[in-house]
């Protein structure tokens, strides 16, 4: 007996039920167990209709991906989703919880669909540089129609019932709590009925003009989102197939592009990101999982980086206080958090009720002494290391003893903070990046003194807040901006030996980073990077060492708060533009320092970059800043914009041989 499908019977209809925790996934065990268990109910006369459903939270939430990159073992999905889609006997999905990837193309494959209301559907193959395999790009389109479709399957988003149900994919939802219940009820009404479904494999999609048009339209806009990533558009040539090719060729050619994708360096790379950010979140053995739960927590600060801060406790319903120098300080710092989500509310991100609510969550003081019974309180003032220590002394005094305090310094030495308080275990660093409610990366920063509990606490702290959460260690600029800064120092190099900003910056988006070097540190401010290089204990023996980023600084050109930095900006427009002067002005400081004057080829920008960061990451784990490769990759994907079909610059190394 088949230890995870298993079948029973009620009047006429057959409940086969999956139980394979956590996510019922495709295992192929899944697999050979829903095949006989089918086979068992097509060979029973007395037997009408069957349902399939799964027990646990969820319906099957995909495939088995512990099975990638292995040779594969049969039953295959597509062959054992045949035999569903051939069944004699109508099939009825009821799904709850999510049906995903394969789980999804299981219930397509059956005649009918019902779902709870809470239930979602998709499929995310895309996101692991895959398409989906089992009929996904066949049997999609042709119920839900070709829009939708393209919608889901290039974009690997996840929809609501209420959503599927309108777009045809479900045929019922319910709120009743009881599914099997809801399930047997469609069944024997079905049944009374008599069963006229057409199987989705029997219906055609009609190679019209307007079918070819929103084809065409798709393809347009895939081409300029996907920058570079191949399986959108693989995904769209396979849904194209759908409207060209009867079914069972279509579904023979999705099955190739499939495989195809499956041996690509993308999907690789897709892959191993996916597994990487879930290592990334669990702790090292040698550290012991004593989570605390925390109940409320404050901000020290609010100025842009404190109130995102603040927002993301206020947005998982923990109560939480910004601490300001004086009461109009304050009243500002509360206001931009209002008006940020009224902002949110009038793009439909959150409603009304959700404003009011995470509204009504954070309140303000000018007292360090409100903070008595705080649970964690996190420091996000001004960059500056006495600053710093001057309010830790006297969060020591007024936090109760086992608060945990926390510095959001993005690189400041965190045991010379930490040196202020009594019991310096409590002390780790929260690096949250701007804008911290919108950004994804956090790094928990330990030193030598953390304990293990607050460390643990902090590390399902940031999964509470919806980050990609990585432990590093202690040191200047710890891994993210350490591993930034070399990245921006072979930048500013490069531009010393003669290439333009503007050629720079179109190199490293065509390789696939969200922005180039030049255009962001004019966002962020030139002397933000300025301002910290004077802090570095240890700066580098080099004259060449960001000297463009600071003659601009030092010029007053500091980006686009002051109107010009790398790029001159309209003040009406706030449009980038070249500036010849700013050019010229850093060549004459090349040529000063000896620096020859070259141009350099896209291709020898794109490796110099991507290797700078790459040896500046072996580095840290040498000193034992960062635990693995792969952590340093979840950090550059989640924090920098680099490409996660390139699957971060360590995986990139390993993948060019230069590690």
């Amino acid at each position: 007996m088949n230890q995870v499908v298993s079948i029973a019977t009620e009047g006429q209809i057959a409940i086969i039920t999956i139980d394979n925790p956590p996510v019922n996934a495709l295992s192929q065990a899944v697999r050979s167990g829903l095949l006989e268990c089918v086979n068992e109910a097509v060979s029973d006369r007395n037997i009408h209709a069957i349902i399939l459903i799964c027990t646990g939270r969820t319906f099957i939430a995909g495939a088995d991906i512990s099975e990638f990159g292995q040779p594969p073992l049969e039953p295959f999905l597509p062959d054992v989703l045949e035999t569903l889609d051939n069944c004699s006997k109508p099939i009825i999905a009821a799904m709850h919880g999510t049906a995903l990837g394969g789980g999804l193309e299981t219930a397509l494959a059956c005649r009918y669909r019902i779902a709870l209301d809470s239930a979602r559907i998709g499929l995310p193959e895309v996101t692991l540089g895959l398409i989906p395999g089992a009929g996904g790009t066949q049997r999609l389109p042709r119920i839900a129609g070709l829009a939708s479709a393209l919608d889901l399957i290039t974009s690997g988003r996840h929809v609501a019932a209420k959503e599927a149900l309108r777009m045809g994919v479900l045929d019922q939802i319910t709120t009743q709590e009881d599914l099997l219940a809801a399930a047997m009820d469609f069944a024997r009404q079905m049944l009374a009925a008599g069963d006229s479904r057409q199987r989705i494999s029997a219906t055609r999609l009609e190679d019209s003009s307007e079918n070819r048009a929103i084809l065409a339209d798709w393809e347009t806009r895939l081409r300029k989102k996907a920058r570079g990533q191949e399986s959108p558009l693989v995904a769209l040539e396979s849904i194209k197939n759908a409207v060209r090719l009867p079914f069972a060729e279509g579904l023979e050619k999705e099955r190739e592009l499939f495989m195809a994708c499956m041996g690509s360096a993308q999907s690789r790379a897709l892959r191993h990101i996916f597994f990487a950010e879930r290592a990334a979140a669990k702790l090292p053995a040698s550290i012991a999982d004593a989570p605390a739960d925390i109940h409320s927590a404050a901000i020290i600060g609010g100025g842009t980086m404190g109130r995102g801060i603040a927002m993301c406790f206020a947005n998982i319903n923990i109560p939480v206080k910004v601490i300001e120098t004086d009461q109009d300080r304050l009243a500002q710092a509360l206001e931009a958090i209002e008006r940020t989500y009224r902002k949110m509310t009038v793009q439909g991100r959150i409603n009304e009720d959700q404003q009011r609510r995470r509204m009504a969550l954070v309140t303000g003081s000018c007292e360090h002494a409100s903070l008595a019974q705080t649970d964690l309180v996190i420091e996000a003032a001004f960059e500056n290391l006495e600053v710093k220590r001057s309010i830790f002394g006297s969060l020591d005094r007024h936090c109760k003893a086992d608060a945990i305090l926390a510095t959001n310094t993005s690189y400041l030495d965190i045991e010379a903070i930490a040196s202020a308080v009594s019991e310096p275990s409590r002390v780790l660093g929260m690096h949250f990046f701007s804008p911290a409610h919108i950004m994804k990366l956090l790094e928990v920063v330990r030193t030598p003194q953390t304990s293990a509990g607050a460390i643990s606490t902090m590390m399902k702290l940031g999964k509470a807040l919806g980050k990609r959460t990585v432990l590093v260690g202690n040191g200047f600029g710890f891994a993210a901006n350490r591993m930034y800064s070399a990245y921006g120092r072979e930048g500013q190099q490069i531009l010393l030996e003669g290439v333009t900003p503007a050629h720079l910056d179109q190199a490293m988006k065509n390789w696939g980073m969200a922005m180039g070097p030049a255009a962001v540190l004019d966002m962020s401010g030139i002397d933000i990077g300025y301002n910290a290089r004077q802090q570095n204990p240890h700066p580098p023996d080099d004259p060449c060492y960001f000297r463009p980023a600071d003659l601009l600084a030092e010029h007053g050109y500091l980006g686009r708060k002051s109107g010009r930095g790398f790029y001159r900006y309209d003040p009406n427009t706030g449009q980038a533009s070249e500036d010849l002067e700013i050019i010229e002005l850093i060549r004459g400081d090349a040529r000063r320092l000896g620096v020859d004057q070259r141009d350099l080829p896209e291709h020898d920008i794109q490796q110099r970059m991507i290797r700078a960061i790459a040896t500046e990451g072996e580095a840290i784990l040498a000193e034992g800043i960062a635990g693995k490769r792969s952590d340093l990759d979840v950090i550059w994907v989640n924090g920098y914009g680099f490409p996660r079909w390139r699957g971060g610059p360590m995986h990139y190394a390993t993948e060019m041989g230069w590690l």
